[in-house]
């Protein structure tokens, strides 16, 4: 029976017949319709036909609905019936429905908007998870796949209470068990693959579910034989490593198995299917998703993995400019892996002996498929390059083009020379090329164009990079280039930047401009202070005054951003998503502005001294503003997180006479620089002057200045029953060292103070000489900053971590034991002394500079000073995160560590309560502050040896409300 007019009219889009089957599947559902005691209707019937009818009549609806008609009024209405009447039969369990019901749940969770979905995935979860281990195995499969869509597209109000429906029904371990057993059953693949893929998208979003799986090693094992033996299954087993590696525990088993990465790169490679390329692409990328995993992996198989990204970037065939969505997919994870390159290492020279330069340029300008000559003069070579850039091929891969090329140019050795000088001209001339666009027609750019806006960005920042490459060819070649394009109206552009950068101060924070405009700008800025023939002008024109000022708005105003918030090609979920990780900031941090200001400002002071006369003194303006400029950047290098800052801040600082890295807990020794009374080393000069230091800080910070014999002791013997072997030997150890009459008495003086404080402060005449010191005493960052050389892009800022000296090479130095409170630890062993309990050899200098309690009491000259060995009330684990926080710059964040260890007592139950503790609820580890501070004063109180000092906590618990543990 068709529809009547009115109800034509009254549908509003839904055809004849659509509408007709809706009116039967109103019918059907009327036959089941109960009205509850709160008045409300609720869909119940457990009469098997009248659920068959009502499954057919969903199914029939369902069928003719699609698109526009997905968001039509009487749709979206009938959507709580339908819910309501397939979880009643979900649940109801009867073997002849269930197989029917959970295709028809399949077939409504696939085409409903996902706005929709979200209101009704908790009443689907229950149910579906109820069923993944029923014994109908297209049952399973169907819940299964339902499922992952509804999670798929949860919205994170609605997370907690799913969880809590996934703990309540232990879906998780079931779909373990199904997946474990699955190699010795029957079962068709799909149902693997529909396991594996839900699996991923619990990882996916709740970080308590990761433990489970990653530490299940018959898990581990069946997944890694489902890679090897099955084409079928390989995508779904990919996806779920991939989740497995949002956990940074979970990375390292990965890591540690061969198999696994051996597999992945065999899946990356052209013989697999797209999709399955893909997965292993993005399996790499989470893998790689720190640096120190990052460049674990290139470590364990670096030619296959660059072997597999240039296979990747090449995927284009040479014929046709068309791509294909998968194969543009599989671009964009070739190219995003490439980001790799942000890293130096050993992967970078394989990159460019595979002919990275090449693919790059055929990405960028279709070039394989263009005639060209092996040689072009540079007038060509723009030609080419303008004409390149406006057919505007594989623009989405853009950004990821110009990346590369900048870090492939950061890391590059000083005498590197690429194999094809035309392709790499061709790059940079297309970089220098787009920069000066972006700087000519910013505001057209960003008002019609704002993708073209983030491309402009990577390639400023990739020519600011190829400008101040070590690559000497890299550097001259772009600086030549950059200068041509510019004429003749560089200067005109110039004086444009230096306008709008003098301005920024007087911004407002609701007036200011587009800070993609204040970036590309400062970045042209420091591009324009590298090229020769504008240096001078910029100095002139108060340069210098310009990026002081713009320093010192940044740090007034907090002015926080990092590049990743302004490039949409690096934003990653990923990086949302993962925990147990304790991820170091990029080299260049969150202050990308101050970051940019110094770059720029470093070029600037070493330019406005080559121009004056006078190598030792810098321009009036600066010396007037000397001791606010040293004192700035000082704090810079030691409140800093981002090595890159630092390193700049350090370089500047060199040029008003301070060489060296400040440092926090350089201060705390540096304390001990002139202290006399635990000494045990004199250096005895040629003309008989004596300075006294410390062995323990000589031997980790400089040992060339010590003799062999003193860094290599001999061992405590066997017979030695006292219990106190070594320490008579190290109480009265005092040992002399006679110097080379080459040692200059003031140059000595000066390297002691860096090798205590970090830093030092002399004048040119006598930093010559620190130099022929340093070099001789292999003090390479000392070396470096003394010659005034550029900060080598990625390279750890230098500080003063004696950590080490609580092992081998500073146990001949020690002069007291920390002897923990009894534990049960079997089979404890001391290679320096014979003493049965648990003991760390610690020196007086460090203990003293790092507590006050104990420098007060060594310094006392009661009985308790002279002790040999200190008791002290923790367990041997908490005694261990002492030492750290002693020993360690990085103690702040090692004091939240001291908190579990105590709680749990003992070592076996630490390493029961480990996972729970990487898991725990984001509430819990957000008071982890709170409550260690309590636990320091209550420590300080029960111990009565120990004084602790309640420190500022703030800079580390941003890693705990991310779930980082």
């Amino acid at each position: 029976m068709g529809p009547s007019k009115h109800g034509t009219d009254n549908n509003r889009g839904l055809t004849g017949h659509a509408y007709t089957l809706y009116q039967r599947f109103n019918h059907a559902l009327s036959l089941g319709n109960r009205f509850c005691g709160d008045k409300a209707k609720k869909w119940q019937c457990m009469d098997i036909e009248i659920q068959r009818h009502v499954v057919h009549s969903i199914a029939a609806f369902l069928d003719y609905i699609s698109g526009d008609t997905l968001h039509h009024p009487l749709v979206k209405a009938s959507v709580s019936d339908i819910v309501g009447a397939l979880v009643w039969i979900l649940q109801s369990n009867k073997g002849a429905m269930l197989s029917m019901s959970a295709d028809v749940t399949l077939k409504l969770v696939s085409i409903l908007p996902k706005s929709v979905l979200q209101l009704y995935a908790l009443d689907l979860v229950n149910p579906l998870s109820t069923l993944l281990s029923s014994h109908q195995t297209e049952v399973a499969i169907s819940c299964a796949a339902a499922l992952n869509l509804s999670l798929s597209n949860l919205s994170t109000k609605s997370g907690k209470e799913v969880w809590d429906v996934l703990k309540k029904t232990e879906m998780v371990s079931q779909v373990i068990s199904n997946l474990r057993c699955f190699p010795g059953c029957a079962k068709p693949v799909e149902y693997f693959q529909q396991m594996a893929l839900l699996l991923s998208t619990i990882l996916w979003w709740w970080p308590p579910s990761r433990f489970s799986v990653w530490s299940d090693a018959e898990l581990m094992k069946s997944l890694n034989d489902m890679l090897k033996l099955d084409n079928y299954g390989k995508a779904a087993v990919l996806k779920l490593y991939s989740s497995i590696a949002l956990c940074g525990h979970g990375t390292k088993k990965l890591l540690e198995s061969g198999e696994v990465l051996e597999q992945m790169v065999q899946c990356m490679d052209n013989s697999h299917p797209h999709s399955v390329r893909i997965e292993g692409f993005k399996l790499a990328q989470c893998l790689a998703i720190n640096e120190n995993t990052g460049l674990q992996m290139m470590r364990l198989c670096c030619k296959p993995i660059i072997k597999a990204i240039i296979s990747g970037m090449s995927e284009l065939s040479s014929n046709s400019r068309k791509v294909s969505n998968d194969q543009m997919s599989l671009l964009e994870e070739a190219c995003r892996l490439a980001l790799i390159t942000r890293w130096t290492g050993e992967h970078h020279i394989h990159l460019w002996k595979q002919g990275i330069d090449k693919i790059l340029l055929d990405l960028l300008l279709n070039f394989r498929n263009q005639p060209y000559k092996h040689s072009m003069s540079l007038d060509e070579q723009i030609a080419t390059a303008k004409e390149g850039l406006d057919a505007n091929y594989l623009l989405v891969l853009r950004s990821y083009i110009w990346d590369i090329l900048g870090w492939l140019a950061i890391h590059c050795g000083e005498d590197f020379h690429p194999e094809s000088e035309l392709y790499i001209n061709i790059l940079i001339t297309c970089a220098c090329l787009t920069f000066v666009d972006a700087i000519r027609k910013w505001h057209k750019i960003y008002e019609k164009d704002n993708a073209g806006v983030f491309r402009s960005e990577s390639a400023t920042r990739a020519v600011l990079m190829m400008i101040y490459s070590p690559c000497k060819y890299i550097a001259s070649r772009t600086r030549t280039i950059l200068s041509e394009i510019l004429e003749p109206d560089g200067l005109e552009y110039l004086k444009t930047l230096v306008h709008f950068l003098n301005n920024l101060s007087s911004w407002t924070e609701f007036g200011m401009p587009d800070r993609l405009q204040i970036i590309i700008y400062l970045m042209g800025f420091a591009c324009y202070s590298g090229l020769p023939q504008y240096q001078t002008w910029v100095v002139k024109r108060r340069g210098v005054k310009t990026l002081l000022a713009l320093m010192r708005w940044c740090l007034s105003n907090d002015f926080h951003l990092e590049r990743s918030s302004f490039a949409p090609h690096l934003h990653n979920a990923v990086c949302e998503r993962i925990c147990c990780w304790v991820s170091a900031e990029d080299w260049e941090g969150k202050d990308i502005l101050l970051f940019y200001s110094l770059w720029g400002l470093a070029e600037l002071i070493q330019h406005s001294l080559c121009i004056g006369n006078n190598q030792d003194r810098i321009s009036c303006e600066m010396r007037h503003i000397e001791a606010q400029l040293v004192s700035e950047l000082q704090d810079i290098c030691t409140n800093s997180c981002a090595p890159g800052l630092q390193w700049y801040a350090a370089f500047i600082l060199s040029y008003f006479g301070y060489y060296g890295f400040p440092g926090k807990h350089a201060k705390r020794i540096g304390k001990a620089l002139n202290e006399k009374d635990d000494a045990d080393i004199q250096l005895i000069l040629a003309n008989g002057e004596c300075l006294s230091v410390h062995g323990v800080v000589l031997a980790i910070q400089c040992p060339s200045l010590l003799p062999p014999e003193v860094l290599l002791p001999g061992e405590v013997t066997s017979d030695d029953s006292s219990g106190r072997g070594s320490m008579e030997t190290c109480r009265g150890f005092q040992k002399d060292i006679r110097l080379s009459a080459h040692v200059d008495h003031q140059a000595l003086v000066m390297l002691l103070e860096y090798i205590y404080l970090g830093y030092l402060q002399a004048g040119d005449e006598l930093a010559k000489k620190l130099r022929i010191l340093a070099k001789r005493c292999n003090l390479q960052s000392l070396l470096q900053i003394l010659c005034r050389k550029r900060p080598k892009w990625g390279t750890a800022f230098p500080s003063v971590d004696l950590n080490v000296a609580l092992g081998p090479s500073g146990h001949c130095f020690s002069d007291v034991i920390l002897e923990a409170k009894a534990t049960e630890l079997l089979g404890w062993t001391c290679h320096v002394c014979s003493l049965p309990r648990p003991h760390m050899h610690s020196h007086k200098v460090v203990l003293s500079s790092s507590c006050d309690y104990l420098r007060a009491l060594f310094k006392s000259g009661m009985q308790e000073s002279h002790l040999e060995t200190i008791k002290v009330s923790i367990s041997w684990e908490a005694m261990v995160k002492l030492g750290d926080c002693f020993y360690s710059e990085s103690c702040l964040l090692k004091y939240y560590t001291l908190l579990p260890i105590y709680l749990c007592g003992s070592w076996p139950k630490l390493q029961q309560l480990m996972p729970h503790l990487y898991i725990a609820s984001y509430a819990i580890l957000a008071n982890l502050n709170r409550l260690m501070r309590c636990w320091l004063k209550w420590l300080a109180e029960r111990t009565k040896c120990l004084k602790f000092t309640v420190l500022h906590l703030a800079d580390e618990e941003r890693c705990y409300t991310r779930g980082e543990v």
